[in-house]
């Protein structure tokens, strides 16, 4: 341990469990106040501080059991919503969701040993990774649930296995194929690999599924991750809307109703279906604006058993489902 990690961990200690504040902790260790909320801040980038809030507000526990009642999940979270300001980004928006995704994850990984965890991508999880604490688990394995590469074979910045790997001493798998191919025949031939097949059976063997969902929006101005990213083309893109698409889960698009949309680009995913997690826990985990519609077409595939989301989805659900008179 270096001497700047010593110091961020002797703050992290100061801070959190003597309760100094930051002028007090910077005087104690004789550094400047700066450098003392530079520590503090380096302690939990290193995942050396676990802050698990086990309370939440009257709001979201009536959302909790109102979800969990109607599309009858093993479990339903909602994270209060922390900051709806775009000025402050978006990594904001997914904070509360990544940190109630966090807990839930360390709860199930204490609950077993040499789990296998089937894992998404996307925005929400890769928070949950940034809240999830430094923990010595090298039985556990962490495998990608679809394709780990963009289409041009970039790394997708929101793959977090390796980032669970760092976390938690594990194994981890990654499926090195694009998330969506550029052709049928580039899936099968793609798919054909050995390599590729090894992992997506390990993939499927999985104890426990962390996924998340995307929104196929209409706004035009808006740009999905998966758009930015160069998962799928404009064209593709005005498609799926054509198509009545309203989200995605794993590569998977579809409609209000949770099928399956008729696209072609439904036909180059690279990874597991949504067959594939039937009768499994698969834990959603699902933050950010303008979601409803897409985590509501979700809970109606069936797939999913838990689901964690923010305080503006939970509401936005049941306003959707009741209009719908769901």
């Amino acid at each position: 341990m270096t001497n700047d990690e010593s110091l961020a961990a002797r703050a992290a200690w100061l801070s959190y469990i003597g309760g100094y504040t930051q002028g007090e902790i910077a005087r104690r260790l004789d550094v400047s106040s700066a450098k003392a909320h530079r520590l503090i801040g380096q302690a939990h980038k290193a995942g050396l501080v676990r802050v698990f809030i086990e309370g939440a507000p009257g709001e979201c526990l009536r959302f909790e059991e109102e979800i969990a009642r109607r599309f009858s999940l093993q479990s339903c979270v909602v994270a209060p919503d922390i900051d709806d300001d775009d000025a402050r980004g978006s990594r904001f928006r997914f904070a509360g969701v990544g940190a109630a995704a966090a807990k839930r994850l360390y709860a199930v990984l204490e609950g077993g040993n040499g789990l296998t965890i089937g894992l998404g991508k996307g925005r929400s999880l890769a928070a949950m990774v940034q809240n999830f604490p430094r923990i010595e688990r090298p039985d556990l394995k962490f495998v990608s649930v679809s394709g780990s590469l963009t289409r041009n074979l970039s790394a997708n910045p929101y793959d977090i296995v390796h980032n669970m790997v760092e976390r938690t001493g594990g194994e981890g798998y990654f499926l090195p194929v694009p998330y969506i191919a550029a052709s049928t025949r580039e899936r099968e031939l793609l798919i054909a690999q050995k390599s590729v097949a090894d992992v997506m059976e390990l993939a499927r063997r999985a104890d426990v599924y962390v996924i998340g969902v995307g929104a196929v929006g209409r706004d035009p101005a808006i740009k999905a991750h998966i758009q930015q990213v160069g998962m799928v083309s404009d064209d593709e893109w005005r498609d799926l809307q054509d198509k009545n698409a309203v989200g995605d889960i794993m590569g998977c698009f579809i409609d209000a109703d949770g099928l399956r949309v008729d696209s072609a680009i439904n036909r180059m995913t690279l990874g597991l279906h949504l067959e594939d997690l039937k009768g499994r826990r698969v834990i959603a985990v699902v933050g950010g604006k303008d979601k409803g519609q897409a985590v509501l077409a979700a809970l109606r595939t069936g797939a999913v058993t838990d689901l964690i989301i923010d305080e503006g989805t939970a509401a936005s659900i049941l306003k959707i489902a009741d209009g719908e008179g769901a």
